[in-house]
């Protein structure tokens, strides 16, 4: 009995051995058809946790559409033969420095952390400058690992930046890190690709921010309000005194100019109309209409129609005076509120 159990206890120890063996054989055959490609994409890729604390956003830079980052950027993995210590990129940086790259172990993982000084590109979106919303996008990839090898997660422990964390002039509306995948079209050279194209893991950060714009707003319009007003003021000049009537328009018109030309150099060259364009193209088209108002004025100072030219006058004054007014507020109130 005892030799017939022991025989029976050999049988299936037997048959488990020789049924993983075949399944083991079996793998290693499929494994060897497969390409080269496809092999890799078969291996599971390694995870990697990025996180970020942003020291400062400065030097805001709207002609050359740029601005600087300085922030800390910590990878944690298990992979010991994976390196990131000359790896990290930011595609969309005009330059990356690393300072302090520290290389460590903390329990199983990997620990490598750099202090990155970065001048990004940023498509500024000047339309209702200067009540102004800008979305930063910071990508962080990596130049030697695709995404059949890493994957990026975010390190969500902690915060982003630090609570007393400034950005002169700006209030910050949202941060959020997340993730995503880059596509290239090429293989970069890589002959183990069937199509010549590569895919690479990549965090994204985006940062809302918001102009606190009213101080601003001030002190660039002041000189193109102060232009119409002096043309304004010409409308209460008896047409009598034409010269006088004539010359403060004027003068009043390359003002305005003059303000137009030093806010353009400040913010990038733009295809569509914004709201210093707007409220500028008001200006020029409302001392205009002053200028050709005190035509007709002077026209019926000629033919004697004091009271005619007194009437009209008062209506061009109102209906001017008024209608720059709201068209202003309105211009102002949709780049605010829309």
């Amino acid at each position: 009995m005892i030799l017939q159990f022991v025989k029976n206890i050999v049988g299936q120890l037997t048959a488990v051995i020789m049924k993983r063996s075949v399944l083991l054989l079996l793998s290693v055959l499929c494994l060897g058809l497969l390409s080269p490609a496809q092999r890799v994409q078969a291996q599971t890729p390694d995870t990697v946790r990025i996180g970020c604390y942003f020291l400062s956003l400065h030097d805001f830079n709207f002609r050359e559409k740029e601005y600087t980052a300085r922030f800390w950027l910590w990878l944690l993995y298990d992979n010991p033969e994976i390196d990131f210590a000359d790896d990290v990129e930011i595609p969309n940086a005009k330059s990356v420095h690393f300072d302090a790259i520290i290389i460590d172990s903390t329990n199983t993982n990997k620990w490598v952390q750099l202090k990155v000084t970065s001048v990004i590109k940023q498509p500024w979106r000047v339309n209702d400058y200067p009540f102004d919303k800008q979305r930063l996008n910071i990508i962080i990839e990596n130049s030697k690992y695709d995404s059949r090898t890493v994957v990026f997660v975010p390190d969500t422990i902690g915060q982003f930046f630090d609570p007393d964390f400034v950005v002169a002039g700006w209030t910050i509306t949202r941060f959020s890190v997340g993730t995503g995948t880059s596509h290239y079209a090429t293989g970069f050279g890589d002959g183990s690709l069937e199509t010549p194209q590569s895919d690479y893991s990549k965090i994204m950060v985006e940062i809302d921010i918001e102009r606190n714009a009213w101080g601003l707003f001030f002190k660039i319009f002041l000189g193109m309000y102060v232009a119409f007003a002096i043309s304004y003021v010409s409308l209460w000049i008896d047409p009598e005194h034409a010269e006088s009537r004539f010359a403060l328009p004027v003068g009043g018109l390359f003002t305005a100019v003059g303000n137009k030309y030093i806010i353009d150099s400040y913010l990038p060259e733009s295809s569509g109309f914004t709201m210093v364009d707007i409220l500028h193209g008001l200006t020029f088209v409302s001392i205009f209409a002053v200028i050709c108002f005190s035509v007709v004025a002077l026209t019926y100072r000629t033919k004697a129609d004091f009271k005619q030219g007194n009437r009209t006058n008062k209506i061009m004054r109102a209906f001017l005076g008024i209608s720059y007014v709201l068209i202003n507020a309105m211009v102002v109130l949709t780049a605010i509120y829309m």
